[in-house]
């Protein structure tokens, strides 16, 4: 199947590039009203003078009463663009490639291009990453260190979102205390903040308290006032 559809592919582009070398006109025959005493000299006079694009829309003189009837079929008829698009769509579905990475923009939008490319990481990439991490760590360690040592291939820059979609993941993970200032750093490839400047600490929002507790601070603040 993924044979035929590339085949078809190449044998309609190959169809285009004849199409419109001759013209862009469909071929024709030359009808004479008697015998012609040398048909291929007639021929290579007609195809010198008039095929090819460069000749196309030129005024033809016809001899000897002879009479030109185009034959054949147009493009529009053959569906030839509606196969080129389909064809496209095709071998991006053999190899799993989302049509906007092959330049074919129909259908694809700003906010789905993202989606399309995340998934493109997920069900397209991640399935060779892993065979490659695989193979690559069961021949290139020893029984004795493939414990210790791993491979991994670090696709997270092909799945990081827009700007303002990762500063409100970021914030959120700082503020809840599982990335550090110097965690969020690297992965935007940015220097790191000194330990002394608190680059690596790890901060938690401390203005969160349990349900039952709410409002026991003031309890205390008031009897506190009262008391004084």
């Amino acid at each position: 199947m993924a044979k035929n559809a590339i085949g078809l592919a190449i044998a309609t582009e190959e169809y285009g590039a004849k199409f419109f070398a001759n013209g862009a006109a469909p071929a024709g025959v030359l009808e004479h009203p008697g015998t012609i005493k040398d048909p291929l000299r007639v021929k290579e006079s007609w195809n010198s003078a008039y095929q090819g694009s460069a000749n196309a829309h030129k005024i033809a003189v016809l001899e000897e009463g002879m009479k030109y009837t185009p034959i054949g079929i147009a493009p529009e008829q053959a569906q030839f663009l509606e196969t080129r698009k389909f064809q496209i769509n095709e071998i991006a579905r053999i190899f799993r490639v989302p049509p906007h990475m092959l330049a074919d923009l129909e259908k694809s939008s700003f906010s789905n291009i993202e989606q399309q490319s995340l998934e493109f990481v997920k069900y397209t990439l991640d399935p060779w990453v892993v065979r490659w991490e695989q193979s690559m760590c069961r021949v290139l360690f020893s029984e004795s260190e493939k414990p210790t040592y791993f491979i991994k291939f670090n696709v997270d820059g092909l799945l990081r979102g827009d700007y303002a979609s990762r500063m409100s993941g970021y914030a959120t993970a700082r503020q809840n205390g599982w990335m550090s200032a110097n965690d969020i750093r690297e992965l935007e490839n940015l220097d790191r903040i000194s330990p002394d400047l608190g680059g690596d600490l790890y901060l938690i929002n401390g203005a969160m308290t349990k349900l039952q507790d709410a409002g026991l601070f003031g309890e205390v603040q008031q009897k506190k006032e009262d008391s004084s």
